[in-house]
């Protein structure tokens, strides 16, 4: 029986915690391939660890817990998470996508599952008619990110999802940019969620990891036959160094939210600025949505500097903020979207949903927010013209 109540403490103490035949606050290392069985068909629950490992176990039940769905599925990165969700599908069957998602999401789409057969289009899910009108008898998912990466549009996440019910469609959500410290899908309506567990969840910048977690037995069976078969999981190390950070995510994300919101209106006051995209200025799109959705605006910032100003000056100008895919650490990092995360889209599709050349894309870390804004300040004064 659970003796908490709270978000922060289950962070801490959810899942399987520690290890009750030692008495160890953290679950061991279990670094096996496979398991001694005491006789034909009598194991101890443990065969093989590709199917069942003890480390990841609790991971995954970590994970469930936050998220609060019926079980969670631990991935060796997340396009492998990606991969296995999309693999629920079969020849013939569409999914609908969001305009702007990572890049990663739309390749494997484009490049890897088209050529089994199974299809998608692009909608703008912020817009219900839209999606609507997407939702074509071929339809069998919607996979959208909120905000989304990287102009961090918002979607109606509870909305979405009874439009999804309606039609006897799955709604599935990217969640990584806000986790479940700050946004719950499960709750608002979403059958199945995944994160990129190398960003926020591991945060520091130092493993890769896919995360899944799924809102009915029979998703959770027919993943499970997924991960098994196709063999993408997560390591022992790797996975125990995940729910170890997840101990501190709490307080993370509070400092990385903290700075996001000062750089985001330092950006936004900026004469050389000329737009910012950030769910939790006030003016933002989705900004009221948002706030019935998830607790903040997460840390994520994009924006575009006005005519008149170079990028590449300003990402050369740049001395404490790293240029660098990837985000989520504690570690500010900044990206060019349209040429590293978002290179596999093509180009007319990027500019017709707003990822233009200009654009940059900001991972707020938990550095002193006043030598970020200088980095800022400097950064830009340098791209001037």
């Amino acid at each position: 029986m659970k003796n908490y109540e709270y978000i922060e403490s289950a962070l801490i103490h959810g899942g399987i915690y520690g290890d009750e035949r030692t008495g160890a606050v953290n679950t061991p290392v279990y670094q096996t391939s496979t398991y001694k069985q005491d006789g034909l068909g009598k194991h101890r629950g443990y065969e093989y660890s590709r199917t069942g490992n003890p480390t990841r176990e609790a991971m995954e039940s970590l994970i469930a817990e936050l998220e609060g769905g019926v079980s969670g599925f631990a991935f060796a990165s997340g396009m492998a998470a990606v991969t296995a969700v999309l693999s629920l599908f079969e020849n013939g069957d569409r999914v609908v996508l969001s305009s702007n998602v990572y890049g990663g999401t739309f390749r494997v789409l484009d490049k890897v599952f088209k050529k089994f057969g199974f299809r998608y289009t692009i909608a703008d899910t912020t817009d219900l008619s839209a999606l609507s009108e997407a939702l074509t008898p071929d339809v069998k998912a919607v996979l959208i990110e909120s905000p989304a990466n990287p102009l961090l549009t918002i979607t109606d996440i509870r909305a979405v999802a009874e439009l999804a019910k309606s039609r006897g469609v799955l709604l599935i959500v990217d969640n990584t940019f806000m986790t479940p410290y700050i946004q719950r899908p499960l709750e608002l309506g979403a059958d199945i969620v995944i994160h990129s567990a190398t960003k926020y969840l591991g945060g520091h910048s130092d493993i890769i990891a896919g995360l899944v977690v799924v809102k009915t037995k029979e998703l959770a069976e027919k993943l499970h036959f997924i991960q098994n078969a196709t063999g993408g999981v997560l390591q022992p190390f790797d996975t125990f160094l995940l729910i170890r950070s997840i101990k501190t995510l709490g307080v993370r994300m509070d400092r990385h939210v903290e700075n996001a919101l000062e750089l985001a209106e330092l950006l936004q006051k900026h004469e050389a600025v000329k737009t910012v995209y950030y769910p939790g200025l006030p003016d933002s799109q989705g900004y009221d949505i948002n706030r019935k959705q998830a607790k903040n605006g997460g840390a994520m910032i994009s924006f575009e500097l006005k005519e008149g100003y170079d990028i590449n000056r300003f990402f050369e100008g740049l001395r404490l903020i790293a240029l660098a895919e990837s985000l989520g650490g504690v570690e500010s990092l900044v990206c060019h979207p349209a040429s590293m995360t978002h290179a596999s889209i093509p180009k007319e599709i990027r500019e017709k949903v707003g990822i233009t050349d200009g654009l940059i894309r900001l991972s707020v870390g938990i550095e002193n927010e006043k030598d970020l804004a200088r980095d800022l300040r400097t950064a830009i004064g340098e791209a001037k013209l």
